[in-house]
């Protein structure tokens, strides 16, 4: 049966012709209307990028309730429901808000924009609002959703401090056709009077972020020069301008993981100097985020995969996200050789080759799958034609599970690597699938 959230939100997304269409004034028309409850809520640490919003989220949200504080969330996409965009301040940490708050927020905000154009990302981040300004917090944690500059979260004119992670080429169709345009996107985030924490950049970002900041009278803190990470030991070496850290590798796997760590650090160190270090180092062990290099335990698919198989999750589905991926494959290459398998699907709009390549070399086999649902993705004949293209065996299969099976039915000397990637819709079905929780 369906829940009374899933028949508003099913409402709300036809009331635009299009599903994205970068703006702010529906956003803040909707938001007027409301009180502006934007203006409500808890001091805001913005986060914009390419690749890594999520997960730098993820680790200041753990060394931020590691440190009692109460924190909002709002992340997206979901992988299942719509329910994990939103995280409420609770305490002991905070929860994935309820049906019938959210049920009753969604039904305030379809009433009071009266049928009016607007798209269902900005519709829900003005219910996303409505939420934080109800809920007692100490800080909100605001992921963009696409870009920056035109970002229905950029509605936010004081944030506390804005976070920009690795920009690289993603939705050049919405961003622009270079990465110095995308990164013109991203930088429309950054505040008057707001510190501005800045990842690593390539080349071509890198100078337009920093024209953006001073043009607002910012210095950015720079990852890799302002302050840096780096594994020692079995250990994360953390370093700024107010000196080193002794942590713990985070729980969440990949190096490119310890990048995201250090941004979340100093940030709250730029926020809060005195910030305590116990606080961070729990918060690297505790830090979660599904679908991003995550082993799915046992389940209805996994228990479809060859015997003693190490089955690995990720959304990651551009070229970045593939050359992070390939790294954290050949590291556990290093530490226990096992045939990398890639189960691969990619809707149509991305750069399916791009992302494949970095696995040339390292992955055994490609075994092509759709993307299960309505969403535009490749056909896995398309996508196992471009993994072919590039020397790289492949096969096309029907889903998921009939890949699994395809592989059961080999004899194996050493049980496989398995990861499953390509898209963030694609590890959503395959946790719905897993029956593997989403908290």
């Amino acid at each position: 049966m369906m829940a009374p959230s899933d028949a508003i939100l099913t409402r709300l997304l036809s009331l635009h012709p299009r599903k994205i269409d970068l703006s702010l004034g529906r956003t803040q028309a909707l938001l007027a209307k409301l009180g502006n409850p934007e203006r409500k809520i808890a001091p805001v640490i913005h986060v914009a990028g390419t690749n890594g919003k999520g997960s730098t989220i993820a680790f200041l949200r753990a060394m931020l309730e590691a440190d009692g504080r109460r924190v909002h969330t709002y992340t997206s996409p979901h992988l299942v429901r719509f329910h994990e965009r939103i995280r409420l301040a609770a305490s002991g940490g905070g929860k994935l808000v309820s049906e019938d708050m959210l049920t009753a927020a969604l039904e305030t905000c379809e009433v009071a924009n009266g049928g009016e154009p607007i798209t269902f990302f900005e519709i829900t981040t003005v219910a996303a609002f409505l939420l934080f300004s109800q809920v007692p917090a100490d800080i909100v944690l605001l992921e963009v959703g696409l870009g920056g500059r035109f970002d229905s979260t950029n509605v936010i004119d004081h944030p506390k401090a804005t976070v920009i992670t690795p920009v690289s080429m993603d939705h050049p169709e919405f961003l622009g056709k270079t990465i110095a345009e995308i990164a013109f996107e991203k930088a429309g985030i950054l505040k008057r009077g707001a510190p501005a924490i800045v990842a690593a950049q390539t080349p071509e970002a890198l100078p337009v972020i920093e024209r953006a900041a001073a043009r607002l009278g910012i210095e950015i803190q720079l990852g890799g020069q302002d302050y840096s990470a780096r594994e020692e030991h079995g250990r994360l070496v953390y370093e700024d301008g107010k000196g080193l850290l002794d942590l713990p590798l985070p729980r969440l796997a990949g190096r490119h993981q310890h990048q995201n760590a250090a941004s979340a650090i100093a940030t709250l160190r730029e926020l809060w100097p005195d910030f305590s270090h116990a606080s961070i180092e729990q918060g690297m062990l505790q830090a979660e985020w599904p679908a991003r290099l995550q082993k799915l335990p046992a389940g209805d698919l996994t228990d479809r995969a060859p015997w003693g198989s190490e089955v690995w999750l990720d959304g990651g589905h551009n070229e970045a996200g593939g050359r992070a991926l390939s790294e954290a494959m050949a590291d556990m290459e290093d530490h226990s050789s096992r045939p990398l398998i890639l189960i691969c699907g990619t809707l149509a709009t991305k750069d399916t080759a791009a992302f494949l390549a970095a696995f040339k070399g390292l992955a055994q086999e490609v075994i092509a799958v759709p993307i299960p649902g309505e969403h535009a993705g490749r056909t896995s004949a398309e996508v196992a034609a471009a993994a072919r293209a590039m020397g790289v065996a492949a096969a096309a299969v029907e889903g998921v599970g009939e890949a699994m099976d395809y592989l059961s039915a080999r004899a194996w000397i050493a049980p496989p690597r398995i990861l499953i990637a390509g898209s963030l819709y694609l590890a959503g079905a395959v946790l719905e699938a897993n029956d593997t929780p989403v908290r």
